[in-house]
C-alpha cells in the first residue's frame, strides 16, 4: 500500500509535518510494509512558512523588524532550497496576535516590518516571493510596507507620513525614485482568499476594521483616506484599481501589492499545492490522507483538506481525513471529496489536555493505527 499524507496543521498542537509524521507512525504500526509519504500542507495562512520551508528543504530566516505598533519584533520567514524564493507571512511582522487586545488600533498599526522582511530577502538573493497576507492588525493600505521598500508616501512638506492608517490622512503625493532597483526583478504570488475591494461597504475598513480595534468613526475616516490614497495611486499608475477583488485584503495590502509590485493574487491552497507538487505524489497513491484542526462546513470553502481531495479525485483516489474537532456540519466534506473523516480525540479531555502537543500526537498515532487496521482487514 502507498499512502500519501498531506494534512494541515492542528494550530496550537501540531505543525503540518508533525501531524503527518504521527499519522505515518500509526499507519506503519498497522501495515509495517506500507509506503508512506508525508507532504507539507497549508492554506496560505499561519503555518505556510514552516510547511513550505521545512517541508521542501529550505531554511528559516530570523530578522528583527518593526512590529505593528512600531516596536521591534523578531520575525521569521523562509528561503526555499532554490535560494531564490522567499516565503513570508505578513502576520510575522504585522499580525494581530502581536498586539494585546487592549492595544489594538488600526490608526497606529503599520505594515513597515513586512517591507523590511521583503528587503532582507531581496538582499539575500531572493527574487520570487510567496506572501500570505492573513491575520493582520493593520489598515494602512500597505503604505508602511511601501515606505520600507523605498516609496515616498509624502505629506505636503515632502516628509514620509506617519505609521498606521492615520498617516493616510496627510498623504498628498507618491514618489518612486528611491525605490530599491532590485524590486523590478521581483515577482510576488500573494495568498489571498478574500474578494473584498479596498473601499466601500464591503471594503477592508468596514468589514475587517472592527476586529482590529476600529470604532464606527474610525471606519468612516479610514475608508475616506483609503479612497484618496487609491486616487493618488491611480494618477501615477493607471492600472491601480481599488474595486478589484482582493484589494481590500489585509487592510489594503492586496491593493499595495497589485499596484506597486509585480504581483498576482492567488488562492492560498492552490499556491501551496503547486509549490509542493502534491499531484505528482497522489497520482500513483492507493490512499490519500488529509485533515486539519477543525473539520466543519467552512472546510469546503477553499480550505486545505478539500484542495487535497480535489487533486485526489482527479485520479479516483480514496480520501480520508483526521481532525482534532469534528462538528455536525462537517458532513459537507463528504460531498467535496473526503470519503470519511475521523476525530482523533479518544477519551474525555479538557481542551487544554487535548491540545497538548504530546497528547495530540499520541491521539493521532492511535487513531490512524486503528483506521488503517480496518483498511488492511477490508483490503
Amino acid at each position: 500500500m502507498k499512502a500519501v499524507i498531506a494534512i494541515d496543521s492542528l494550530k496550537g498542537s501540531l505543525s503540518s509535518l508533525e501531524a503527518g509524521d504521527a499519522i505515518r507512525e500509526g499507519i506503519l504500526k498497522a501495515i509495517p510494509d506500507a509506503e508512506v509519504i508525508v507532504r507539507p500542507l497549508a492554506d496560505g495562512g499561519e503555518g505556510t512558512v514552516e510547511a513550505l520551508t521545512i517541508g521542501m528543504g529550505g531554511q528559516i530566516q530570523t530578522v528583527t523588524v518593526t512590529g505593528p505598533m512600531g516596536t521591534p519584533v523578531e520575525a521569521q520567514y523562509g528561503i526555499l532550497h532554490d535560494g531564490k524564493t522567499a516565503v513570508i507571512e505578513m502576520s510575522a511582522a504585522a499580525g494581530i496576535t502581536l498586539v494585546e487586545t487592549k492595544d489594538l488600533n488600526p490608526m497606529n498599526a503599520t505594515t513597515f516590518g513586512v517591507g523590511e522582511m521583503i528587503m532582507d530577502a531581496i538582499h539575500k538573493g531572493c527574487r520570487h516571493f510567496i506572501v500570505g497576507i492573513g491575520g493582520s492588525a493593520t489598515n494602512d493600505g500597505g503604505v508602511g510596507m511601501l515606505q520600507a521598500l523605498g516609496y515616498g508616501m509624502l505629506d505636503t512638506n515632502g516628509n514620509q507620513v506617519a505609521y498606521g492608517a492615520k498617516g493616510l490622512e496627510n498623504l498628498t503625493s507618491i514618489t518612486d525614485d528611491t525605490v530599491t532597483p532590485l524590486l523590478k526583478e521581483c515577482d510576488f504570488r500573494i495568498a489571498c482568499d478574500v474578494t473584498n475591494p479596498l473601499c466601500g461597504e464591503n471594503g477592508c475598513s468596514a468589514i475587517y476594521g472592527p476586529q482590529k480595534g476600529a470604532d464606527p468613526s474610525m471606519i468612516m475616516v479610514m475608508d475616506k483616506w483609503l479612497k484618496k490614497y487609491a486616487e493618488l495611486a491611480h494618477e501615477k499608475y493607471e492600472h491601480a484599481d481599488r474595486t478589484y477583488p482582493g484589494t481590500g485584503a489585509a487592510g489594503g495590502m492586496g491593493f499595495a501589492f497589485l499596484t506597486f509590485t509585480n504581483a498576482v493574487l492567488e488562492s492560498g491552497i492552490s499556491i501551496v499545492l503547486k509549490e509542493t507538487r502534491l499531484e505528482e505524489y497522489v497520482r500513483d497513491a492507493d490512499i490519500v490522507v488529509t485533515g486539519e484542526g477543525r473539520l466543519d462546513a467552512q472546510t469546503v470553502m477553499g480550505k486545505a483538506p478539500v484542495g487535497v481531495a480535489d487533486i485526489a479525485k482527479k485520479y479516483n483516489k480514496p480520501v480520508i481525513a483526521f481532525s482534532g474537532v469534528v462538528t455536525e456540519d462537517a458532513v459537507a466534506c463528504n460531498e467535496h471529496g473526503i470519503d470519511a473523516f475521523f476525530p482523533i480525540l479518544r477519551r474525555v479531555q479538557t481542551v487544554a489536555e487535548a491540545m497538548d502537543p504530546a497528547a495530540a500526537r499520541q491521539n493521532m498515532i492511535d487513531t490512524s493505527e486503528q483506521v488503517f487496521r480496518l483498511i488492511k482487514t477490508v483490503r
